[in-house]
């Protein structure tokens, strides 16, 4: 069976088929780091996670990129509450936004862009748009002409004439006096008093949240890529203004397929940070919550459909996972053995129908729900020995020897889904194959030094390479690195 997925933009379901074959090109949407991921980002993160775990698994090249807004109105008002600067707080909230992520064992982005690196690339393409008459300047800002684009409104189905001004909360009243039309956004805006700004043609000032991805997306995949991936609340403005100005810019397709994941829901309203009612990773997380425990909530339903968080819901996941975790936790002790050739073939007529039924649930448009119900069938027999184990049952670590095929199977289908199990450890607490201290500490000095560089992406990567080896990196005042072995 092929891979299907849902295509936002034709709103059909749809055989997935690359540009270049064998390579995937993926762009997601990242977080505007003013504050905590909240619930609502993990759902949308796990979900294409999931996405690139079963690419790379189904034999893909995958080059997965996701960006940080780090200039945006929301990061200045939280910095001016704080008496901070945009810098501490993006750079506080990137920090965090690691450590969430690793946490929930996400795998790092291949290149993760932030808006201020790549300010060059914006102005460029804000340059390209004014030259075909696509974009107009005013008193220091920089407009998007939306009827210059014939194809306004092909992704969320919304007529110019029905759109509602104002739509993304980032348009001012003076702002509005200065377009040609109502719904024209802003590609540059000019700098303020007490604001940071940038250099640029039209004067000092900093871009719009729109064009940022865009320049993003081409600055790092290219003209048209593969897959461009967010959330539904995305939809419009922020992808259809991404495809207007992207195309408008290249006169090519800017991504084939569009995939957005549905909304969480907390008393039958979307979870957001502007209501007041969303729940943080770190809250659920420090409040006794385990990570996977959170990571099978979120894949139990499907990607496009709104998850409604309770603490029921939650708590029936937390059941879930601990009989998952105490299989996966038998599996990786029986898996790790050297079996022989006659296990091996016994093995590869499981491997071969497990496989087959996993694969035909993840093809339908990435089905968790039905995924994980192959995966908890598989674990089974491991969850009914990783019971009698517990109880003294002495016979049971016997009887395990002879799944060896079983628990190979059920840590290789759980990693695609990226759950892993939990609450294992070496004497003393160290994680099982952790670093010395004194790796820990070149360590530290490498990132230091990166960031001293600005060379950010890096640093991003040593702080997420020590985390999925168990260590949490703690940045205190005066520069000083603190950090903690989970």
């Amino acid at each position: 069976m092929t891979l299907r997925l849902t295509n936002s933009l034709t709103r059909r379901t749809e055989p997935f088929e690359p540009l270049q074959p064998g390579q995937v090109s993926m762009y997601c949407c990242g977080v505007t780091v003013y504050d905590l991921c909240h619930l609502g980002h993990a759902r949308s993160y796990i979900a294409w996670d999931v996405l690139r775990r079963y690419l790379l698994w189904s034999g893909y090249q995958v080059t997965f990129v996701q960006n940080y807004t780090d200039i945006d109105d929301k990061i200045l008002k939280r910095a001016a509450e704080e008496g901070s600067s945009m810098e501490l707080v993006s750079e506080r909230n990137i920090d965090a936004f690691v450590a969430d992520m690793a946490a929930l064992n996400i795998l790092p982005a291949d290149r993760m862009p932030r808006a201020t690196q790549s300010l060059d690339a914006i102005r460029e393409l804000i340059g390209e748009l004014q030259a075909k008459g696509a974009a107009y300047g005013a008193d220091g800002d920089v407009y998007f002409a939306v009827m210059k684009h014939a194809g306004y409104g092909k992704l969320s189905g919304r007529d110019l004439s029905e759109q509602q001004q104002n739509a993304d909360g980032r348009v001012s009243g003076s702002e509005e006096a200065r377009k040609h039309h109502p719904f024209d956004f802003a590609l540059w805006k000019g700098a303020k008093p007490g604001e940071p700004s940038f250099p640029s043609p039209w004067g000092p000032g900093r871009p719009g949240w729109h064009i940022e991805c865009s320049a993003m997306v081409r600055q790092e995949l290219g003209t048209t890529i593969d897959i461009h991936l967010g959330g539904a609340d995305l939809i419009f403005p922020h992808h259809e203004n991404e495809i207007a100005q992207s195309e408008a810019a290249t006169g090519q397709q800017l991504a084939r397929w569009w995939l957005h994941n549905g909304m969480v829901n907390v008393g039958g309203e979307k979870m957001s940070k502007s209501l007041g009612n969303f729940t943080t990773i770190r809250a659920l997380l420090e409040s006794g919550t385990s990570a996977m425990t959170l990571r099978l909530f979120v894949l139990q339903a499907h990607y496009r459909k709104p998850l409604d968080f309770t603490t029921e819901a939650l708590a029936a996941a937390a059941t879930g996972w601990k009989g998952l975790n105490a299989a996966l936790q038998l599996a990786a002790q029986v898996g790790s053995g050297d079996w022989g050739p006659a296990t091996e073939a016994q093995a590869s007529d499981l491997l071969s129908e497990g496989r087959l039924r996993f694969s035909a649930a993840m093809d339908d448009d990435l089905n968790t729900s039905a995924a994980l119900a192959v995966l908890f069938e598989l674990a089974k027999p491991l969850r009914s020995l990783a019971n009698r184990s517990e109880r003294g049952d002495a016979h049971a670590a016997a009887e395990a020897l002879a799944l060896h095929a079983e628990s190979q199977l059920v840590l290789e289908l759980a990693g695609v889904l990226g759950l892993k199990p939990e609450g294992e450890s070496r004497p003393g607490g160290a994680a099982i194959g952790g670093p010395s201290e004194a790796e820990i500490a070149a360590a530290i000095a490498e990132r230091q030094a990166a960031k001293a560089a600005k060379n950010y992406g890096e640093a991003d990567r040593i702080r997420a390479n020590l985390l999925d080896q168990g260590i949490e990196l703690i940045d205190k005042p005066g520069g000083l690195t603190d950090w903690l072995r989970g």
